[in-house]
């Protein structure tokens, strides 16, 4: 099934030729554009992490959101920007310039077709820059066109109540909350006898420097990790997993909402 979690009268790619004419309010309807990665997640998750997340809780939000929202999903692109991972198998990755040609040229078909409102919604943490730089790069060519740049873990959720904080600070990859998402959407794809924990060699103390934070370093994967995970898989539970979907999907379908009502102030 093509559609995956998304409820399949919200897959843009259902839709035919002549409906995608003749939608009412096309200015006013929201796309989504899931922007995801193919890369290695340790030695106890699929390379298709990013991409299983973002929809399946694309797919769960949908299936939230209220019917007289318009909204639709599109098929996702699950190629990314991924060399941080290039020294592990499995990684398939593309240069950020192919990336952001790639997402303005869906910008303009998307634009071309009448729509006016565009989410890409990343889920890989090594491109939001990229994705940033796609939908301002489309706005200023089309005055008219609203793009969000969105990442997937930003909408409000409960993971700071769920997991401890060496992980909120630490787990950024193949951790604690990617582990347990995919035990909730694709159990049987984790190997739960390989489950890994293992953390980044410290920084000295009082270095201003982080990973992801306001002052970051450029680091490669191999840097930090030897197992390709930076976090503490074996905290993950499918009871943690059904928490985290269930709180990002609430918080997805009230940006989905927001997005619909949203005006460029003046």
């Amino acid at each position: 099934m093509l559609h995956g979690w998304i409820p399949p009268a919200r897959f843009f790619a259902y839709l035919t030729a002549a409906e995608i004419d003749t939608l009412p309010d096309k200015t006013d309807v929201v796309l989504l554009q899931p922007v995801a990665a193919i890369e290695q997640h340790g030695p106890h998750l699929p390379i298709a992490v990013d991409t299983a997340i973002v929809m399946g809780v694309l797919g769960a939000a949908l299936a939230k959101l209220p019917s007289d929202v318009p909204c639709y999903c599109l098929p996702p692109i699950c190629y990314g920007k991924s060399n941080e991972h290039v020294r592990f198998a499995g990684t398939v990755s593309v240069d950020a310039t192919t990336l952001i040609e790639l997402l303005s040229q869906v910008a303009e078909s998307v634009y071309r077709m009448g729509f006016r409102k565009l989410a890409f919604v990343n889920s890989h943490g090594g491109q939001p820059q990229i994705v940033q730089i796609a939908a301002r790069d489309a706005r200023a060519r089309h005055e008219d066109f609203t793009l969000f740049p969105l990442f997937v873990w930003n909408v409000p959720n409960n993971a700071a109540a769920l997991l401890a904080p060496k992980e909120l600070e630490h787990g950024i990859h193949a951790g604690a909350a990617e582990t347990a998402l995919m035990m909730a959407l694709l159990p049987e794809q984790v190997r739960s006898h390989r489950l890994v924990r293992e953390y980044p060699p410290p920084l000295p103390g009082g270095s201003m420097l982080s990973l992801e934070g306001a002052l970051p370093y450029a680091w490669l994967t191999h840097d930090l990790s030897r197992s390709g995970v930076i976090g503490d898989a074996t905290a993950a539970t499918p009871a943690l997993g059904a928490l985290l979907l269930d709180s990002l999907a609430t918080g997805w379908a009230t940006l989905i909402a927001e997005l619909h009502r949203f005006r460029h102030p003046t």
